[in-house]
């Protein structure tokens, strides 16, 4: 589970995906063109990729810094490989 700060920051973004897709409703409403409404939804899927991250990273830290037999790994270690998977998966 992510920490506060992370957790705060998680569903900030959540909420403004959820008002992009609110926005995204209107533009079809009012037929804007495919090409605005497409430029919107490129956002938002870039949004969630961020979010997903985000996650990823969060739970790594958890995982790796806690680990099972009671001795954490070196935290600038974990963070390297972290980074490491971030820039491969972008």
């Amino acid at each position: 589970m992510p920490n506060e700060v992370s957790k705060k920051n998680i569903i900030n973004r959540l909420r403004t995906v959820k008002g992009h897709i609110a926005g995204i409703e209107k533009m079809i409403e009012e037929g804007k063109s495919c090409e605005d409404i497409l430029i919107q939804i490129a956002a938002i899927k870039s949004s969630i990729h961020k979010i997903g991250m985000l996650m990823v990273e969060e739970h790594a830290l958890d995982c790796l810094l806690n680990a099972e037999n009671g001795k954490p790994l070196d935290r600038e270690k974990v963070e390297r490989v972290i980074k490491t998977l971030i820039n491969y998966v972008k």
